[in-house]
């Protein structure tokens, strides 16, 4: 990975190697350097960091804002929202990031998310059922896109009647495309409009779920909510609320990230049990063995190849780097997972390996709320088609498989299989 000739040696290194085969691509620019200047997603620059111990420290040093604010003009800014769903936690640093954590962490409890696994299992079971009929199917189409937005639309309490197809709406935000840039636009005014109206009907009629919950927060006092779920009640202060935007914010990230990551977990973790029959064999008939085997492919192969951008507060040095305040930096999760100074022999999938410290969830205080619910859906999700079609195999040759073209996620496009 080089410069390109024309543009000089100080010029961002040219991307396509991430794009076409990223981890051999880290692996070069982890041996070559730790931090190097790379075109963003959106054409704009950025520092892309490499090595483990670099990636970690970064995630927990206080001067890597997340705030646009501090970011400088021609630097990489990630998306650009309506200020309805850009207050959310990935554009927060404390003290309010701290004061909105709070609040929806306790959606995330363990009691809470142990109450979705019977829901979570008969739509697996109802997914199966329909894919069985026919003797072939797309994973991600038929299997793990649906699974999570019904999972999502049961947390935040979406009526059958109304649930959409969140999945195009994503689509247009992770991978827009360039000869249709209205799609980006369009998604996005139907998610502000699906999220308004949706948090008026639960206004009006409150139910058991965790946007009536977050409603009560963000409109009653500690004292007023004596009758809340008891994750949410007699735990927060007087200061403790959410502004309007905020509230939509949350929606709107609960559901860009609780359904993104979690497809393209479930689909390419599905197409490693199908590159190794071995390993497969041994998940069925010993489920126990799917949690370490689900951490250890989070680490080989997770779906977030890069973690939101940060912007320094002040000049600072990462690896001996100098990067000057306000310039985004971009923290490389898939890099620092297979960096060999860490995780000996990177790139082999070994489910025995102790993995604790793997950064695929993040770390410190920016680490993924949702992780619990994500390891629980794809722990239900893998068990149950490997132990309904025994006799999985890909329906296509291995090398027709296509994954998406984009710095923001590694994802399967398809997953065509037959039993």
């Amino acid at each position: 990975m080089q410069n390109t000739a024309e543009s000089g040696p100080d010029a961002p290194i040219d991307v396509t190697p991430l794009l076409d085969d990223p981890h051999s691509a880290y692996a070069e620019l982890r041996e070559s350097g730790p931090v190097h200047r790379i075109t963003g997603p959106d054409g704009q620059p950025a520092w892309l960091v490499t090595r483990y111990d670099d990636v970690r420290s970064a995630f927990a040093d206080p001067r890597l804002s997340l705030d646009k604010r501090h970011a400088v003009a021609g630097s990489y800014r990630g998306f650009s929202l309506p200020p309805a769903l850009e207050a959310n936690l990935l554009n927060m640093d404390p003290p309010d990031h701290t004061r909105v954590r709070r609040l929806v962490v306790r959606a995330f409890t363990p009691r809470r998310v142990e109450a979705l696994r019977e829901p979570v299992g008969r739509t697996t079971d109802a997914l199966l059922d329909a894919m069985e009929a026919h003797g072939r199917a797309d994973v991600i189409a038929d299997y793990a896109g649906p699974l999570p937005i019904a999972v999502i639309c049961d947390l935040l309490g979406v009526p059958e009647r109304d649930r959409r197809d969140f999945r195009a709406w994503t689509d247009a935000l992770i991978t827009p495309d360039p000869t249709r840039p209205h799609l980006m636009k369009e998604a996005v005014g139907a998610m502000l409009a699906f999220f308004t109206t949706l948090i008026a009907t639960k206004r009006a009629e409150p139910g058991n779920d965790l946007l009536s919950d977050l409603i009560a927060v963000r409109e009653e006092s500690a004292a007023e909510r004596e009758g809340m779920d008891q994750d949410f009640s007699g735990t927060a202060g007087p200061g403790d609320r959410l502004t309007e935007d905020e509230l939509t914010s949350l929606a709107f990230l609960i559901l860009f990230g609780g359904y993104e990551n979690t497809v393209h977990l479930i689909g390419k973790a599905t197409l490693a049990l199908l590159d190794q029959p071995e390993l497969c064999d041994l998940l069925r008939h010993d489920p126990a063995e799917l949690p370490p085997f689900i951490e250890e492919f989070m680490r080989h192969d997770g779906p977030a190849p890069l973690a939101i951008r940060r912007f320094p507060t002040e000049d600072l040095s990462i690896g001996g780097v100098r990067i000057p305040a306000g310039e985004a930096v971009l923290l490389s999760i898939a890099s620092a997972n297979r960096d060999p100074e860490r995780f000996p022999e990177p790139g082999t999938l070994d489910p025995g390996r102790d993995v604790s410290g793997h950064l695929a969830l993040g770390h410190g205080i920016h680490r993924c709320l949702g992780a619990a619910l994500a390891r629980m859906e794809v722990e239900i999700a893998l068990g149950a088609l490997i132990r309904r079609f025994p006799g999985l195999r890909l329906d296509v040759p291995r090398a027709d498989l296509r994954h998406r073209r984009t710095l923001r996620a590694r994802g399967l496009i398809s997953l065509p299989v037959a039993w």
